[in-house]
């Protein structure tokens, strides 16, 4: 039997798991605003097509060149035609930018935390499962992949790959490949704990090998806290590419991101607010709801810590 501070093998189900996330009505809603905004990173072209606007053309009559590129009218340049506005100095459309750059910043964010899960988990169990001496020697590397700082060396990569390299695939490789080490250290203390187990024994004693072990018995029983964690890694992947594009070693225009339209918009703030706002704010909110639905991913598939929570409430109401 597992001890008792340990995740049981298989624990929960995907219906058992959905069943409790609808229990919370914060989970449902930071999951609606994520479809939300995915469906519509999705539907960008259609978008595009529908509103009769292309996101890469300029439109010099939508600006006010004699105050520098001011967007005409009022809040940003809104208009039957242009529902969110303009982009200053260019008149490029703001709506189509927005949801074009949330297909990169989304895509960027997804992909790197499939690359550092993979990475993660391989790692990981390595180092739980190659003797005390690779374990130690995987384990003082992976607190050198963590202490390093992902920004700067993200910065020195970006500038030695040839430009014609795609930038999407580049930053999912350096976030996913740089930040990985969390989950490695995270994967390699659930596997200590569960190598010494009557099932993992049990496994050992009829002859399994060493992958077989970590494919059959530890794997399954490392899903919920892998899945866990790689949901709360989330938000900070999107940053991070928000950062690299703010920094201008991100995406290269004209292809929009989140991060690239803060970096253009600091000029801006004074004149045209709207252009700092509403990249700023959809970035908030997908962090944001990033976060709650990893918490809620962590809740549902460690349904002991609701138990605590709901006898720590009992209690307090007792009291």
């Amino acid at each position: 039997m597992p001890a008792p501070g340990a995740p049981a093998p298989g624990a929960g189900t995907a219906r058992q798991v959905g069943r409790r996330l609808r229990r919370r009505p914060a989970a449902l809603a930071a999951a609606g605003v994520l479809t939300l905004l995915v469906l519509l990173a999705l539907a960008a072209p259609l978008l595009a097509q529908l509103t009769g606007q292309d996101p890469n053309a300029y439109h010099d009559d939508l600006v006010d060149s004699a105050r520098g590129g001011v967007p005409l009218g009022s809040f940003g340049g809104i208009s039957a035609d242009h529902l969110l506005g303009v982009e200053p100095g260019t008149g490029r459309d703001l709506l189509t930018r927005l949801v074009y750059g949330a297909r990169i910043s989304l895509l960027v964010a997804l992909g790197a935390v499939v690359v550092q899960t993979l990475v993660g988990v391989g790692v990981g169990l390595a180092a739980a499962l190659g003797g005390r001496f690779a374990g130690q020697l995987i384990g003082r590397f992976t607190d050198v992949m963590i202490a390093l700082p992902m920004l700067v060396i993200g910065i020195a990569l970006t500038a030695v790959v040839p430009p014609d390299f795609p930038r999407p695939l580049l930053l999912i490789l350096i976030i996913g490949l740089l930040d990985w080490g969390g989950t490695a250290r995270m994967v390699r203390a659930q596997a200590l704990a569960l190598r010494g187990l009557d099932f993992v024994d049990a496994a050992r004693l009829s002859g399994r090998g060493t992958l077989g072990i970590a494919r059959r018995e530890l794997l399954p029983s490392l899903a919920a806290p892998v899945i866990t964690y790689a949901a709360i890694k989330v938000p900070t992947a999107i940053v991070a590419e928000a950062s690299l594009s703010f920094l201008g070693v991100g995406v290269k225009p004209p292809t929009p991101s989140w991060g690239q339209m803060l970096s253009s918009a600091q000029t801006w703030f004074r004149a045209d607010p709207a252009y700092v706002l509403l990249p700023a704010g959809l970035l908030f909110v997908t962090v944001l709801a990033s976060t709650v639905l990893g918490d809620a991913v962590r809740t549902a598939l460690d349904p002991r810590e609701g138990s605590r929570l709901r006898v720590g409430t009992r209690k307090e109401r007792t009291a």
